[in-house]
């Protein structure tokens, strides 16, 4: 009488394992800011020859897609991929602009839908007094103006397909602004 309750017992604690185990290496293998900041620091592209370089690019490229919108925004605001970005060749910087634009852009449109319109208001005010500043810079070289129009190809096509109205009508000032410092460059 004993030996099903047993049975049970320990199919029940293996099940009990399993689940615990997956849950632990699930959590382990969280990308998180620090995760990056440290595959970045670890994984230089200097000195590595072109397949190894894209093999870091697209780890790398992995990495940041899996984050967060607020982790990603944290870890492009905080400039720790500048000096990574900056020694990959245009070919480099393009393919990783590829393989991570669309996510990072499909993120923002998200946030700001699920934005309540103050929040909303107080973004777009910033992000124009910050535009604002700019407005009539020119960028130090021809790649740049390059990776600056994928850029905005890429928000622009993910803007107008995955914005709800509200959030294109609250950001018209930006796109205004956006449109005079291009103009500003020409």
């Amino acid at each position: 009488m004993r030996l099903p309750w047993l049975k049970l017992i320990a199919a029940l604690a293996l099940v009990w394992l399993v689940a615990g185990s997956v849950i632990f290496f699930a959590r382990r293998a969280k990308v998180t800011p620090e995760a990056v900041a440290s595959y970045v620091a670890a994984h230089p592209v200097e000195g590595r020859t072109p397949a190894e370089r894209a093999k870091i690019v697209e780890k790398l490229a992995g990495q940041m897609n899996q984050l967060a919108y607020e982790d990603r925004r944290g870890v492009r605001m905080g400039q720790g991929l500048d000096g990574f970005f900056r020694a990959l060749t245009p070919e480099e910087q393009a393919r990783f602009l590829d393989l991570t634009l669309p996510t990072g852009f499909k993120q923002m449109m998200e946030a700001l839908n699920k934005m309540t319109p103050e929040k909303r208001q107080s973004f777009v005010t910033k992000a124009l007094d910050d535009m604002k500043k700019r407005e009539g810079e020119r960028p130090p070289d021809e790649q740049l103006d390059a990776n600056a129009r994928k850029i905005m190809d890429q928000g622009f096509k993910t803007f107008y397909s995955e914005a709800s109205a509200e959030v294109k009508m609250d950001v018209a000032p930006l796109i205004e602004q956006l449109q005079k410092n291009l103009q500003g460059r020409r």
